[in-house]
């Protein structure tokens, strides 16, 4: 690697509860239990690739927080910096086995640890420090307009330090039901942010860009690589922190067969993946935290863009063949 960087990650880790395969064989209700949260998913591939990182989250004192952060630990994140409060870690349901179908997430995450957390309870300056790049996504100010102001401090703070910033414009609509729309809090937050991942509907959501109604399943790669590049020069434009770009396009024809590539831009240049496709998906959930994993690690890694986009691409597409939600780090290196 070019720099030693050093990631502090912050959001809200999750247990996820998904149906069993035996469970449709059988129509015995049985499920498989497994750590997650698209924060804790990245700082899990980074450490697994041997990249200094921190995970921060706030989670109560009982066996199962106890159990998910260790397991974080055992992959190399430090999760010393983890806050011990509250009584009920947040959940999710997968009402499939393995995230293959349409519609199957139902969220549990109010009043949860993390979703209590109210502005000017953690001291960022001395959580940061050591640290030169802090990475969020939007779940976390979706959860509540409490969560909202704990990331504009972080924000606020890291910039303060000098820290590289990067964000997942994950969005949920199911999340955002506390009265705001995202485009009413996304922008304030994004323009601290020097690396912008998404996707170009998720973009027009929480940051207002512009993007095509007639866009589909039928649109060439062609044609969505031009209009990813349209979108991330309004984003450019609408935010001058931001040097780095980078977008998911992913399509699922049927449970199995899923077509996987990325865009990556900067002010200068605009860079495509090959598209990956398979017919042999094990697990969906994670594949784009898995690509926001290894976008972070090439960017450290080199300055070539196209070796940025394929890289980060890999890493998102072999987290298909990995059931649960944290990726095998060992596939990408």
């Amino acid at each position: 690697m070019q720099q030693r960087e050093n990631i502090l990650v912050f959001g809200e880790l999750l247990l996820r509860f998904s149906a069993t395969e035996e469970q449709f064989i059988s129509k015995k209700h049985t499920v498989s239990l497994f750590p997650g949260g698209s924060e804790a998913n990245v700082a899990a591939s980074l450490a697994q690739w041997a990249v200094p990182c921190s995970y921060l989250t706030a989670a109560p004192q009982n066996a199962l927080a106890g159990n998910a952060l260790q397991t974080l630990s055992d992959l190399g994140a430090d999760t010393s910096k983890v806050l011990s409060q509250g009584s009920r870690l947040g959940l999710y349901f997968l009402l499939s086995a393995n995230g293959l179908t349409n519609g199957e997430v139902v969220y549990d995450r109010k009043f949860s640890s993390f979703s209590s957390l109210i502005p000017h309870s953690i001291d960022w300056d001395s959580i940061m420090n050591g640290h030169t790049w802090f990475h969020f996504t939007a779940l976390t100010p979706a959860l509540n307009e409490n969560t909202a102001l704990v990331c504009k401090e972080a924000l606020e703070a890291a910039k303060r330090k000098g820290l590289k910033i990067s964000i997942d414009l994950n969005y949920r609509s199911r999340l955002w039901d506390y009265g705001k729309q995202p485009i009413e809090v996304m922008p304030e937050l994004v323009q601290h942010c020097d690396v912008i991942m998404g996707n170009i509907w998720a973009a027009n959501k929480m940051l207002g860009t512009a993007v095509e109604s007639s866009l589909d399943r039928q649109t060439s790669t062609e044609a969505y690589f031009e209009h990813a590049k349209k979108s991330a020069n309004e984003i450019f434009e609408k935010f001058p922190q931001c040097s780095h770009v980078a977008n998911t396009f992913r399509f699922m024809d049927h449970a199995q067969h899923n077509l996987f590539y990325g865009t990556y831009h900067t002010r200068d240049a605009h860079f495509i993946s090959e598209v990956r496709e398979t017919n042999g998906v094990i697990d969906r959930i994670g594949s784009g935290d898995a690509f926001m994993a290894g976008l972070i690690y090439a960017l450290i890694d080199t300055t070539d863009g196209q070796e940025i986009i394929d890289k980060a691409t890999n890493a998102g597409y072999q987290k298909l063949f990995v059931k649960g939600d944290f990726g095998n780090g060992a596939i990408y290196k």
